[in-house]
């Protein structure tokens, strides 16, 4: 049997007769960081399943394959741990608040909180991102943590901080580069410093900043004493 030709005279390829072709069924969406665009993007959660065709014709169902993440925009499909991959605004907000808890801890644990070590405080989380922080509103806010919690200013990191650290940067550390981790870290020791020198509740408190941000102990100690070093 000769080839069917096309309109430009080549020979046109012949149909598929046996194959299989998954079908999509969406069954949830939201929005995503999309590895693929690179950015924040809307996504359909779909579920397929396999059928075998014949002629173009389904005819007999294959089972189901493993759910998948469809970009809405570069229709890219991608495993489900997609999904815990943070958005932008949502790791910013993630960094916002951890770098917030921080300095509060580390407030905390100074003893006094002196206005130089309030003024470095205020100015490391307008950075984050909280643009209206101001000296006064830190203080009343350690002032309430430690009425809370019943702790009084200077003492070590106890369980009720520790766990307060623990759930501001155990989510967020995996998805930071390790340059990022020691930022955070050394942000907190610069407010642990504007007052003098560390204190040992500060220096409790920041190795277990140091901890949650699975930064080892040796890197601890050298990062602590390369922020008493003026650059």
């Amino acid at each position: 049997m000769l080839p069917v030709r096309g309109r430009n005279g080549r020979a046109a390829r012949p149909a598929r007769l046996l194959g299989t072709r998954t079908a999509w069924t969406p069954v949830s969406d939201g929005e995503f960081f999309c590895p693929g665009c690179g950015g924040d993007r809307n996504y359909q959660r779909l579920t397929g399943h396999r059928r075998f065709m014949l002629l173009g014709v389904p005819v007999l169902p294959r089972g189901e394959t493993a759910p998948v993440v469809e970009c809405a925009a570069c229709r890219r499909h991608f495993g489900t741990d997609v999904l815990d991959h943070p958005t932008t605004t949502r790791f910013s907000a993630m960094l916002r608040d951890a770098v917030h808890t921080v300095a509060l801890a580390v407030l905390a644990a100074g003893g006094t909180c002196s206005r130089t070590a309030l003024e470095a405080a205020a100015s490391t989380v307008r950075a984050a991102g909280f643009d209206d922080c101001t000296e006064d509103q830190l203080n009343a806010l350690v002032e309430a943590l430690a009425a809370d919690t019943g702790r009084a200013y200077g003492q070590s990191c106890g369980a009720g901080l520790a766990i307060e650290l623990h759930e501001a940067l155990d989510p967020l550390a995996p998805h930071l580069a390790p340059v990022g981790r020691e930022s955070i870290l050394l942000q907190g020791a610069r407010i642990a410093l504007a007052d003098g020198p560390y204190t040992p509740a500060e220096r409790d408190v920041l190795a277990t900043v140091g901890a949650a941000l699975t930064i080892c102990s040796d890197d601890v100690t050298r990062l602590l004493a390369a922020a008493r070093t003026p650059s």
